[in-house]
């Protein structure tokens, strides 16, 4: 073995040690998709990088929101229609509400980024469909509601399909492209502004697992 090994080696074994002695295991730091959850197929899920039909940094963004999507469809596997129209209180979002949500975001971005169109000039076909799962609030409480899981599942599915295909039709440097003010008014590139909307799914999934745990006969949790 190369001294170096021994060294690693030694560092994981304390590492790994400290870690049980402080009670903070490998439960605590990974992601947690519930108990018997098997990886899917395509088992480079969890492999951050260049994905085939993409141009390098594309494809890099596609595995990582392949990834997001991945979690976010954990979370409400098996999910029936009553769990997906359950209000919390009067100043919550339904859990079926945020999934249609994250849809109207993605194609948001599509609209903004693929056409050109900025956000003062969107389509009134676009704010027909969009406008109320986007904004969220009272009208979404009203509305979004008697839909089976695969309803939206189906719609995430439809719009990830176009990203996907207008992403095959663009490089690099089309993501790199910069708009010289955007968030906070600041110079963001399209790689940013689709990063966004990876992120956005990293934050309305802590919503939808906190709702998760609070559905009427929902068993307690250890996250």
């Amino acid at each position: 073995m190369h001294p170096t090994d021994k060294t690693l080696n030694r560092r994981g074994f304390i590492k790994s040690t400290t870690l049980v002695a402080t009670g903070i295991t490998s439960f605590g730091i990974l992601p947690q998709f519930g108990y018997g959850h098997r990886l899917p197929v395509d088992n480079d899920i969890s492999i951050i990088g260049p994905k085939a039909g993409f141009s390098p940094q594309i494809g890099t963004l596609v595995s990582m929101m392949t990834w997001m999507r991945w979690v976010v469809l954990r979370s409400v596997e098996n999910m029936k229609q009553a769990d997906l129209d359950h209000l919390f209180d009067a100043n919550a979002n339904t859990i079926g509400a945020l999934l249609l949500h994250l849809a109207a975001t993605e194609s948001f971005y599509q609209v903004h980024t693929f056409e050109g169109i900025s956000w003062d000039k969107f389509p009134d076909d676009y704010k027909k469909k969009w406008e109320v799962p986007m904004n969220l609030g009272e009208p979404a409480r009203k509305t979004i509601k008697g839909n089976d899981l695969s309803y939206y599942t189906d719609i995430l599915s439809s719009v990830r399909e176009k990203t996907l295909a207008e992403f095959r039709k663009r490089d690099d440097d089309w993501l790199m492209k910069v708009d010289p003010k955007f968030f906070a008014d600041q110079p963001t590139n399209n790689y940013c502004k689709w990063f966004h909307v990876c992120e956005h799914e990293s934050n309305h999934n802590g919503q939808i697992k906190w709702l998760a745990k609070r559905l009427p006969g929902a068993k307690p949790g250890g996250e």
